[in-house]
């Protein structure tokens, strides 16, 4: 099931209000995850499909560099090593850009790519660009969301609208449960 927390508005090409408290409005466990293609920092291409028959870690950051996708990337860089003798393969995405992709890389030490999500696209047919609310305004832009992809190409979990705090620890938690069951 996934997990959620505050009012969105669903990114995709017609934008309409949803409910407050929903889950993320285009996946769910079950579904097709959307193949993408998408550049690194260095400008190679990533696709979804070549890590068929592997699990994807697959986590969109708002803004690279910011202190939460700091932490939040820290965290699954702390636990990579653990992740890939589970046979899963992290990626992160962001819509920064190339250059700052990069900072951010060598910032934090992360041996995983991010990919640049320039026109935030991927994050539409994800369900994670819509509606942000903070203390000051409301904005569209990317909500922090983490989609485990089976080997199968489809969605075994996703948690919608995080906190970074023990997060990652959640996702491998979650990923051993997948393997045992």
């Amino acid at each position: 099931m996934a997990e959620s927390r505050g009012r969105a508005i669903i990114g995709s090409p017609f934008l309409f209000e949803v409910a407050a408290f929903v889950t993320n409005p285009v996946l769910a466990p079950g579904n097709r995850a959307p193949a993408f293609t998408l550049p690194t920092d260095s400008g190679e291409k990533v696709r979804l499909t070549e890590h068929r028959g592997r699990w994807v870690v697959l986590f969109f950051l708002p803004l690279a560099l910011t202190p939460s996708c700091c932490l939040e990337a820290k965290e699954f860089q702390k636990q990579a090593d653990d992740f890939m003798n589970l046979g899963a393969v992290v990626v992160g995405v962001s819509p920064s850009n190339h250059v700052r992709h990069s900072e951010f890389r060598e910032k934090n030490k992360l041996s995983f790519p991010m990919l640049h999500d320039r026109d935030a696209k991927l994050a539409i047919r994800y369900g994670v660009y819509r509606e942000r609310t903070t203390n000051v305004r409301d904005y569209l832009g990317i909500v922090r969301t983490t989609v485990l992809i089976d080997p199968a190409g489809k969605v075994a979990h996703l948690w919608d609208n995080l906190r970074v705090k023990g997060h990652v620890g959640r996702v491998y938690a979650r990923l051993e449960a997948e393997l045992k069951s």
